[in-house]
């Protein structure tokens, strides 16, 4: 490929990368506004958050594997459009359940752009620059998270919460208009079909067990854990996965290629990323809940206070990226794998009512250079055991582990830390509608040793990150039935 051209590819990826960022710290900071606006419940709000990331992580390994056969940039393309009109779209609501639709939409939309922005990246590089090309892009992300709350606070204050929707929109046309022309959709290496057609079975007993988990784990900590929503939901995942299971292992064109998974770099990469955005999004959450909750900060406070969560990243991925490729990505990522259980045991060692906040700061950029070192090679790991012929869904399946680490950090964490919060109050504080625990001295002490809790096990998981991490091996030996390529 052309030098220059896959740096203007790798821009675009940057682009949309940086959008889905923004996209989630942009909104958190604008809900108190939004319920105002809409009249909404806290329920409502919470679900206008939690309504993209469930959809994202329903479609995006379908969107990935797809891809893998209907072309790469055609379909990140057509994520991108979907996700500027929806964009537009959405700012114009006058109701809290349009939104909620509108966020779904915009979910399939950005899976489309999540699934495939790793494996275009990794369609231009060659494999000894794919970490250098995966940390820049993660470096954007950075930059995302750090922008996200002032930005959403700005646009917010100064022309309302619909802005935190509008602003995507010209950023949007510029990657649909910049992807067209950088990566053009005529040259997407597709992968050879095979006898069988699409396997609609794999889709639809996909599609209704993951949405049935989801629905279990984000309806059990926001509502309860009692509901018959969450029971029923469990039962039909229990049922549902093993048929899809099945179906995978049968069909010739299988939405799942399931003999990745006996690669073990591809697989232990795999499981080190989950457990790591486990951690990693549970320490972002109960942070804001302690700004918010225990400190009583507002809402855009708290998102700022968290930014040296990011800002590691944004200085330290480039360079793990780069020492992934000249000395084997399993040395940096197992490095800022173990770097995160010290940040982890800081926090919870130290978070208390009158911890100086350069105390957390610390703790906080530790855990932000540890995960700057382990993404990108991380990423690029797992894209190389993968191969070419797969490396969509790959991409896919790194996507779906990671927000699914999201879903279950909630689900973890919240039970631990809100035992001794009313739920309504929880609610409150999360969304921003209110700050403090209202001089409820008993519920304070309950919520910090809840807090330790959650910070220890995330300390735990990292531990065991760690070893995952650094079991793999750079080598690339061939296993039976999976699809290990050299470039």
């Amino acid at each position: 490929m052309n030098n220059s051209r896959k740096w203007w590819i790798l821009s675009v990826t940057s682009l949309g990368s940086l959008l889905a960022a923004l996209n989630f710290s942009t909104l958190i900071i604008a809900l108190p506004d939004l319920l105002k606006g809409l009249h909404a419940s806290l329920l409502q709000a919470m679900w206008v958050m939690l309504s993209y990331m469930v959809s994202q992580t329903v479609m995006v390994l379908m969107a990935g594997s797809l891809a893998d056969r209907f072309g790469r940039k055609r379909l990140y393309i057509a994520g991108m459009l979907l996700f500027t009109v929806i964009s537009f779209a959405a700012g114009f609501t006058g109701n809290a359940t349009l939104l909620i639709l509108f966020r779904i939409l915009q979910g399939i939309g950005g899976a489309m752009v999540m699934a495939n922005s790793t494996a275009i990246v990794a369609d231009a590089f060659p494999k000894e620059e794919l970490g250098r090309a995966l940390g820049i892009n993660i470096m954007v992300v950075a930059v995302g998270q750090i922008i996200g709350p002032v930005l959403g606070g700005w646009l917010t204050t100064a022309y309302g919460w619909e802005w935190t929707f509008w602003f995507n929109v010209p950023f949007g046309i510029i990657g649909v208009v910049w992807g067209l022309g950088a990566m053009g959709v005529n040259d997407d290496k597709i992968a050879a079909r095979k006898e069988g057609g699409l396997d609609r079975g794999g889709i639809v007993t996909y599609v209704v067990s993951v949405t049935a988990l989801l629905i279990a784990l984000t309806w059990g900590p926001i509502q309860s854990w009692t509901s018959p929503v969450v029971g029923l939901s469990g039962v039909l995942f229990l049922i549902t996965f093993p048929v899809f299971l099945r179906c995978e292992k049968r069909h010739p064109n299988a939405l799942l290629h399931l003999p990745l998974f006996t690669n073990r770099i591809f697989s232990f990469g795999i499981v080190s990323a989950t457990l790591n955005a486990i951690a990693r999004m549970a320490v972002m959450f109960m942070l804001i809940f302690y700004f918010q909750g225990a400190l009583e900060k507002d809402a855009l406070a708290a998102g700022i206070m968290t930014i040296p969560l990011a800002a590691g990243m944004l200085v330290v991925s480039p360079l793990a990226g780069i020492l992934g490729d000249k000395y084997g990505e399993t040395m940096p990522a197992t490095v800022g794998l173990f770097l995160n259980i010290f940040g982890m045991a800081g926090l919870a060692l130290d978070t208390g009512l009158s911890t100086p906040f350069w105390h957390l700061a610390i703790y906080m950029t530790i855990i932000s250079i540890g995960s700057g070192l382990f993404n990108s090679p991380n990423s690029s790991s797992i894209m190389n055991a993968a191969g070419p012929k797969y490396r969509g869904e790959a991409s896919g399946i790194r996507s779906l582990t990671t927000n699914m680490g999201m879903m279950l950090s909630i689900a973890f964490s919240m039970p631990i830390v809100t035992h001794s919060i009313p739920h309504e109050a929880m609610l409150a504080i999360f969304s921003g509608t209110q700050v403090g625990m209202n001089g409820d001295v008993s519920a304070l002490r309950g919520f910090i040793s809840g807090l330790h809790a959650v910070f220890w096990f995330m300390a735990a998981l990292m531990a065991l990150a760690t070893v995952m991490s650094y079991l793999r091996s750079n080598r690339r030996p061939k296993v039976a039935g999976a699809p290990v390529h050299h470039r």
